[in-house]
């Protein structure tokens, strides 16, 4: 199933993905007198039995939004936990002149920094050195504590697509690198979040473009840590709860990777796709 969240006057609404087009979830199940759930907080919450009112809800005769009418929200707006793991392919670890990691390199953004498909992005003014970076991004569906690797992948809710956008001259100012990660709206993910059961995480294809180039374009495959070795890595030292969000790394090719005088730094005007197959693209331009 592919769920999305999207701002209709002051409210968030759920809204179910399907080739029709959208399904506005609380108006349909308000119209047919159905219990469904109304935000992504309660369909991770309730699982399964909220993913079965949803799929009765989408077989029945309803309207749809088309995607034009649609203000996107992030896919998810209330994880108690945005953890992100760096340095997680080997290319880009070598592009950033760092040692290849033996365990996951983590580091964190907060709710502050989550954005939606189609956003507009501001650019904080104290920084310069704006670099992208596409991402497979994990949702937690249930909590999750001192899990094994073959275990850990039947934790996940879904997965949807994030940037985890940087601003490098913070990031390195000292040797903890929040400033530069958490900037407000510098966590977009969407335009979708899908379900578990629909895609392998361990094989698609990931892709960034700016301006229309080509300029990360890589596999899940060539992960370091892939998805079951991170959320079992993480939930040996916290506790993983549901809706916490997992930015998985980012390939070689992200602007620190080139060399100093052929770093061009994102700016205002720039329009960002990060592309992973099977999920969708997420669209920002910066301004």
């Amino acid at each position: 199933m592919r769920l999305i969240q999207f701002k209709l006057e002051d409210e968030i609404r759920l809204g179910i993905k399907t080739e029709k087009g959208v399904i506005d979830v609380k108006q349909a199940a308000t119209l047919l007198s159905i219990n469904a759930p109304s935000r992504i907080e309660e369909v991770i919450a309730e699982g399964e039995k909220a993913l079965l009112q949803l799929k009765e809800l989408a077989a029945k005769e309803v309207s749809y939004l088309s995607e034009d009418e649609i203000i996107y929200a992030p896919c998810l707006t209330q994880p108690e936990k945005i953890i992100c793991v760096g340095l997680n392919y080997v290319d880009h670890a070598r592009e950033s002149n760092m040692e290849i990691p033996s365990s996951p390199v983590l580091f964190s953004k907060f709710n502050n920094a989550l954005s939606a498909h189609n956003q507009t992005i501001a650019l904080p003014k104290n920084a310069e050195k704006f670099d992208y970076e596409a991402e497979l991004v994990i949702v937690i569906g249930k909590e999750a504590v001192n899990v094994s690797k073959e275990e850990a992948l039947s934790y996940v809710f879904g997965y949807t697509v994030g940037n985890d956008l940087s601003a490098r001259d913070l990031q390195f100012r000292t040797g903890q690198w929040l400033l530069g990660k958490t900037c407000d709206e510098f966590a977009p993910i969407g335009p979708e979040l899908v379900t578990a059961d629909e895609l392998d995480p361990t094989n698609l294809d990931i892709q960034c473009r700016v301006n229309g180039e080509i300029r990360q374009s890589a596999n899940t495959s060539d992960m370091i840590f892939d998805c079951a070795t991170i959320i079992s890595y993480l939930s040996q030292h916290l506790t993983l709860k549901p809706g916490d969000i997992i930015f998985s790394g980012t390939p070689d090719g992200v602007i620190l990777g080139n060399p100093e005088d052929q770093q061009v730094w994102l700016k205002s005007g720039d329009e960002v796709q990060v592309y992973i197959e099977e999920i969708g693209t997420l669209v920002n331009v910066l301004e």
